[in-house]
């Protein structure tokens, strides 16, 4: 049995089919596992647990062989380092307790030295947190991975396709050994197979060449056919670049920063023991890109690093908080369609689809949550016509949908309040009936003042919203290319 973490992030996600084919049995931990039991494959295991909560880990390591370590706290708006260190403290006692053989984790390289940036720090740090507990760890530290959907290829992908000309800072002319998303599977997998003599291990790997992100940059844009201009500045502080980044990029302000703070320092393989160990000859740089891009074009990213529930920041906790408002916006309308017609529709919401009305006030609201800290209206959608539980949709994660009847969707936006917004369906003679609701529980008397500011909108943008969703439905059967107010293809 092998003990998947990290399942709905970006490697993670992919390495679960990979496991799978492979004919492991997986159990993957999830804190919300209702989230991820939609996506695994057959015959997967899932199970409730948290790295934070010691108690949640001693059923989920039992009868495990080897297990993965793919979590980290980089998307925390706290003290992330602390919370990292708590968690490899809590997996690895818990893995040590029930006698799990092998702990494969997936660190940073860098070197170790007191210059390190605090994510990159705290990345080596949980390797030896990991290892301080007896159970054998192989650590395998990467560099940027490129992939389509993977955090560093998102943030090079958009700063290239959308500015012609770009500002760049010193971070920009730093060395770093990018790999393949496919390379960095492929060792993954290898490390629960590959000899360790049950000894401590930590293997550096990368592709053949070593590049800074403008060499990337330029890669990327001599593969699009793009001729992009850069001008290098002598000073621009992480964190105006992680602003500058989270205006033109999906990369959110407080990921971005940390992000950056770490490419201030090389991060390049020193030694062979990679070569040594595994039959493994990873692509270069030229290849990594083409293939991320041929993945963007022949569909949509498998995974993304945005979809992971860490990626939105760290859960609210509403403990000791007092809910007892409970405000709700419903409204409904009678679509002359079939109900999978007009279910079509709904589902379609979000993304490049956009939301059926106003989207400029989306796109307003959208800017207002990003220089709040917010994840904004950036991430899109992984698939453009099917949604599961746990996708992210733009602003929104959905959190049930039920095929023909209904989609329930959590808000992720910075908000004094929780916030849901859901659509029924109910087939009825000649048509299918739509009911829109807005559910808002307020936090307090600002969560109240924001709910009564807002509501006017609320008025205009949702009743818009639905008209919209009936119209699409409607026009979908007779007229397919038909564009929803001039702006969204429906």
């Amino acid at each position: 049995m092998i003990l998947l973490t990290g399942a709905t992030g970006y490697v993670g996600g992919r390495l679960l089919p990979l496991l799978v084919e492979a004919g492991w049995r997986v159990r993957c931990l999830a804190r919300q596992p209702e989230r991820l039991a939609s996506r695994v494959p057959s015959g997967v295991e899932v199970v409730p647990g948290d790295v934070l909560d010691a108690a949640s880990l001693v059923l989920a390591m039992q009868g495990v062989e080897a297990a993965y370590y793919l979590v980290h706290s980089m998307g925390a708006t706290g003290d992330f380092e602390t919370q990292d260190r708590i968690a490899a403290d809590h997996f690895a006692a818990a893995a040590c307790a029930a006698g799990v053989r092998r702990i494969i984790y997936l660190g940073g390289l860098g070197e170790d030295d007191a210059g390190l940036s605090a994510h990159l720090r705290s990345r080596h740090e949980v390797g030896e947190r990991l290892r301080a507990h007896g159970v054998p760890v192989v650590e395998l530290r990467a560099s940027i991975i490129i992939g389509s959907g993977s955090l560093s290829f998102e943030m090079i992908r958009a700063l290239v396709e959308r500015l012609p000309v770009m500002v760049t800072p010193r971070w920009v002319r730093v060395k770093a050994q990018p790999i393949a998303i496919g390379d960095v599977l492929h060792y993954l997998r290898g490390a629960l197979t590959a000899e360790t003599g049950d000894r401590h291990l930590t293997i550096e790997i990368g592709g053949p060449d070593q590049v800074s992100y403008g060499e990337l940059m330029r890669e990327y844009a001599l593969q699009r056919g793009l001729r992009r201009w850069m001008i290098p500045v002598p000073l621009l502080t992480p964190r105006l670049s992680s602003l500058w980044l989270g205006l033109v990029t999906p990369l959110y302000a407080r990921v971005g920063r940390k992000l950056i703070d770490s490419l201030r320092h090389p991060t390049v393989v020193r030694n062979d023991d990679a070569m040594r160990m595994f039959p493994i000859r990873p692509v270069g740089l030229r290849e990594a890109i083409a293939s991320a891009l041929r993945n963007e074009d022949s569909a949509f990213a498998q995974t993304r690093w945005s979809d992971a529930l860490s990626a939105a920041g760290e859960s609210r906790q509403w403990g000791g908080a007092r809910f007892g408002n409970r405000l709700v916006d419903s409204r409904s309308v009678l679509v002359a369609s079939p109900l999978s017609v007009v279910f079509a529709a709904v589902e379609r919401i979000g993304g490049a689809t956009g939301w059926y009305y106003a989207s400029w006030l989306w796109t307003l609201r959208g800017w207002l949550d990003l220089l709040a800290g917010g994840v904004g209206m950036r991430r899109g959608r992984r698939d453009p016509q099917r949604l599961v539980v746990g996708d992210t949709l733009d602003c929104w994660r959905v959190e049930c949908i039920e095929p023909g009847k209904r989609l329930r969707l959590a808000a992720e936006m910075k908000l004094p309040g929780r916030a849901w917004l859901e659509f029924e369906l109910q087939s009825l003679d000649g048509g299918t009936k739509l009911r829109q609701t807005a559910t808002f529980d307020p936090l307090g008397l600002m969560g109240l003042t924001y709910w009564y500011a807002v509501w006017p909108l609320h008025q205009l943008v949702f009743a818009g919203m639905l008209r919209g969703v009936a119209h699409a439905a409607e026009n979908n059967v007779n007229r397919p290319k038909l564009h929803e107010h001039g702006n969204h293809a429906v």
